[in-house]
């Protein structure tokens, strides 16, 4: 079966094998190593000199560490779709006090929204979904980062869940103070672990910040990632499979792997209004799901049954879209022909 999801995505049977090893003791001098193996290639693919934390948990728990560990008293959250409103649900549920710029789905946030919302309000940090793959659209990251550079004192909390791996996020150069991913969908393991890059703002913040928690604590991973460790028992098997996966990554080349997303999505969406129409407005697609609206009328549940049938695996719609639409998901390991393979296939079934 092959996964063509927003995540998670499709996993290599060689990455799969690599969680298939022996574990090691995470106090061992093997542990360690293999953590410095994983910094480099994750460093540079994050664009930080810094330590990035290495988390044992979905990438849900890693939100709910940066509104913890940045957030004093009150977020601005910048929502175009529900993983955007999750972020914001989160704070809410931590007791903090919450201010949000919404836009209609389909639509990104504008930077111009985001500097206004800024001027309203003492804010401790603004809280960005890079690429909500609810709505399949993708927001001006490197402009909104620009807009909370105006306002001092601000700090950006960045999901980049689906976006990792796939486009370019220089970290540091854009000044983002917490940059989050989960492993399953642009870098193609299996779920269950998640990738952090924290600043030196962020931290000073959370100096700050009392009852940050323990699990999720940035300190617990600030202290034992100097060490090359982990403050908790990790999954070893993620990381063997992280490790080899990056070293895959940068094999391939990083402007290689970020073009061949790009033909991914271009085929995708291309097709997809030829015979369909797309649920984001034009200019703002995302590079690795595209929400696709159903304008003729298709039994949406029995075409990826069918799909299914062929031994492929297509998303339905989100939330209100679940029924008028679908989602294909184009990240991770898949390859062009893979989508063309895909595209082709659902074509026979329109025409049957």
């Amino acid at each position: 079966m092959k996964i063509f999801l927003p995540g998670p995505t499709d996993v290599r049977p060689s990455i799969r094998n690599e969680m298939a090893r022996p574990p090691v003791g995470h106090r061992s001098g093997e542990f360690r190593a293999l953590h410095r193996e994983i910094q480099g290639p994750l460093r540079r693919l994050l664009g930080v000199e810094r330590p990035v934390y290495l988390v044992t948990s979905s990438a849900t728990g890693v939100m709910e560490a940066a509104i913890r560990n940045c957030v004093r008293r009150r977020s601005l959250h910048l929502i175009c779709g529900a993983f955007g409103e999750r972020w914001c649900e989160i704070a809410v549920a931590n007791g903090k006090e919450t201010r949000t710029v919404r836009v209609e789905p389909g639509k990104a946030i504008q930077p111009s929204q985001v500097r206004e919302a800024l001027k309203g309000d003492e804010i401790d940090a603004v809280a960005l979904v890079h690429n909500e793959t609810s709505t399949g659209v993708i927001n001006p990251l490197r402009e909104i980062a620009a807009v909370v550079r105006e306002f001092p004192g601000v700090l950006l909390l960045v999901d980049a869940v689906s976006s990792l791996g796939a486009v370019p996020i220089p970290v540091a150069d854009l000044r983002i103070d917490v940059c989050l991913a989960g492993v399953q969908k642009a870098l193609a393991l299996p779920p269950g672990a998640s990738v952090c890059a924290v600043s030196e703002d962020a931290l000073e913040r959370a100096k700050t910040v009392p009852h940050r928690g323990l699990y999720f604590d940035f300190f617990q991973y600030e202290e034992n990632a100097a060490r090359d460790e982990a403050p908790f028992t990790p999954s070893i098997p993620h990381l063997y499979a992280l490790r080899q996966q990056l070293k895959d990554i940068e094999a391939e080349g990083l402007e290689r792997r970020y073009q061949r997303h790009a033909e991914m999505a271009h085929h995708v969406q291309k097709w997809a209004r030829s015979r369909f129409d797309l649920l984001p407005e034009p200019g703002v697609e995302s590079p690795t799901v595209t929400a696709v609206k159903d304008t003729r009328g298709a039994d949406v549940g029995k075409l990826r049954q069918a799909l299914r049938e062929k031994g492929k695996v297509v998303a339905s719609g989100y939330g209100p879209f679940k029924k008028t639409g679908f989602r294909i998901g184009h990240m991770g390991d898949l390859t062009l022909e893979d989508v063309q393979e895909l595209t082709r296939d659902i074509d026979e079934l329109l025409e049957g």
